[in-house]
């Protein structure tokens, strides 16, 4: 407390979802020194306000734990807002339009770079070169499809790359073809790579300012913590970071994945452990280790049981790919959960999310049980029988909820070639609930939008909220047996993520003695019904009781 007995912050007249235990609600919160000491009535926190207590009115708005991301790219999302950002349009034209304006406005560019594009824009999710062409003749262009799997290329980048009709496709990705042939402008998976080595390797001050400017905009949508699901590996964002931490300008809480490189072995966790041990600095630790197990449904790389369809309903011999061999993961994952590592497994198909749950059960089954808190990202497809063995393990079902809409991929690249069964094994969010696991959320932004409230909104409804920009939707709610309430939703970007961070003794609860890391919402949307929950807004956010955000003024 103050000198004079007082706190520094005091928030009255509201709403309060604390998230503790008991999903306690309260009216009033006061703050002292960055810490929650009261949670109450206004009678319980007015004996704490003194002439210089900071005192916010919600007059009747929510008040919420600042959010905190499960699984998220900020330093490569903040890297693209500042390119040739592609992931607030959805249609070709736009596309043209927004590439042939970054090109003319930044002349002195060598390449062309950023992303965001849409696979089901295009006719098998396949964008081709001569669209590229037509509005950059004269310079590489290359852009990140919005989902990080694929790339799009000009020719120039192609002849650059030296990818051409002799080209092989690397085991782990292909280069899409005309029907001459020839490369025609999309790299999937590893081939992207195949490009994307030729790109000028941007300037470190390049990342921090796109580091800078994703947490500016995070914290605008009432985010406080997050996990980075790719730190180090071919970007430099281990060391921008760090950098950032050192001087203090990393004002959220944030876990670092490093990245598990799968062209390497078991050998790379020596280098691993040196990262870890030299990451800590300020609110920055990475402690995680990031591995993908496969790729995606859209491109047919996301390993699955049985085969994909064809567009005619007929089985392929495609089963995806496991970039990670199932027996070399469990190796990994024991390897790494011995040395106190917390595992983060990208795992899309229902093959993918078995081998990630069997390497878990391995490493638990070697090293006994531990407080890791594994987790499985994006869990779109699984099996029903392994629906309970998130509890029984202790595996963390990470979902990215914003995905789980009746929209154009789901309905032309996704369903079709999974087949009715098993397209009906998607997002099983409420079925994972109600078998015990621990569901915790994020965005994987700049895949999708980072807005916590649009994502809650899908988790709950299962429609896409009126803002967001689908295209091809059907509006009806996409397997709504699977929504979850509210309070449920709410927890999985709360304690929940706050759980998967190692942060839930400090953060993502309103409760005495944790730090006052909270989110204002422009409403309660508790009292409004569920299908205006994306309608709500963040407009103040606080870290250790200062103020990150501010709807009304720039901080």
């Amino acid at each position: 407390m103050a000198p004079n007995g007082t706190a520094d912050l005091a928030f009255v007249n509201g709403r309060v979802a604390t998230m503790d235990a008991v999903r306690r609600w309260a009216a009033a919160v006061a703050v002292s020194k960055g810490q929650i000491v009261a949670v109450g009535t206004d009678g319980d926190v007015g004996g704490l306000i003194g002439s210089g207590t900071e005192v916010v009115d919600l007059a009747g708005r929510l008040l919420v734990p600042g959010f905190q991301d499960a699984h998220v790219h900020p330093p490569s999302s903040g890297f693209e807002m500042l390119h040739c950002n592609l992931s607030e349009a959805y249609e070709v034209g736009e596309y043209e339009r927004i590439v042939s304006g970054y090109a003319s406005a930044n002349p002195e560019d060598p390449w062309v770079i950023g992303g965001g594009w849409s696979m089901d824009v295009f006719p098998g999710g396949n964008p081709p070169k001569d669209i590229l062409d037509r509005v950059v003749p004269d310079r590489p262009v290359f852009l990140m499809s919005r989902d990080g799997h694929s790339g799009w290329a000009n020719s120039r980048a192609l002849e650059i790359a030296g990818v051409t009709r002799d080209t092989p496709d690397p085991p782990d990705g292909w280069i899409v073809r005309d029907a001459a042939g020839e490369p025609a402008g999309t790299v999937h998976e590893g081939a992207f790579v195949l490009v994307e080595r030729h790109v000028p390797e941007a300037k470190p001050s390049d990342w921090v300012d796109g580091l800078l400017a994703a947490q500016r905009h995070l914290h605008a949508l009432g985010i406080t913590a997050w996990q980075d699901a790719i730190v180090g590996g071919s970007y430099p964002t281990l060391d921008v970071y760090r950098q950032v931490a050192a001087t203090g300008e990393l004002t959220a809480r944030v876990v670092g994945a490093l990245w598990w490189d799968r062209y390497r072995g078991i050998e790379q966790v020596e280098d691993l452990l040196a990262a870890r041990e030299g990451s800590r600095v300020g609110r920055f630790a990475a402690t995680t280790v990031k591995i993908m197990q496969d790729g995606v449904i859209e491109n047919f790389t996301a390993a699955v049981l049985d085969p994909y369809l064809d567009a005619e309903g007929r089985p392929t011999d495609n089963r995806g790919t496991s970039f990670v061999d199932a027996q070399e993961l469990k190796v990994a994952v024991t390897r790494l959960d011995a040395e106190g590592f917390q595992v983060h497994i990208h795992a899309i198909g229902e093959r993918a999310v078995r081998e990630a749950l069997d390497a878990f059960e391995t490493a638990r089954v070697e090293n006994g049980s531990n407080d890791h808190r594994h987790h499985i990202a994006h869990i779109q497809v699984v099996h029903p029988d392994d629906v309970p063995r998130f509890r029984e393990l202790g595996v963390v079902a990470n979902a990215q909820p914003l995905w789980a809409v009746n929209e154009g991929q789901m309905l032309h690249l996704t369903i079709p070639f999974l087949g009715p069964e098993r397209s009906s094994w998607q997002y099983p969010f409420a079925s994972l609930v109600r078998s015990g696991a621990v569901l915790a959320m994020g965005s994987d932004w700049s895949v999708s939008s980072a807005n916590p409230l649009w994502e809650m909104h899908v988790a709950v409804n299962r429609t896409a909220p009126n803002a967001y920009e689908y295209g091809g939707g059907t509006g009806e709610p996409f397997l709504p047996h699977e929504r979850l309430d509210l309070p449920t939703a709410l927890a999985g970007f709360t304690i929940n993520s706050a759980y998967v961070n190692h942060l839930d003794h400090l953060t993502g609860s309103i409760e005495v003695g944790k730090r006052a890391d909270l989110a204002v919402l422009d409403r309660d949307m508790f009292a409004n019904p569920v299908e205006e929950i994306a309608d709500a807004s963040v407009v103040l956010t606080f870290v250790d009781g200062e103020r990150v955000f501010d709807a009304q003024r720039p901080v």
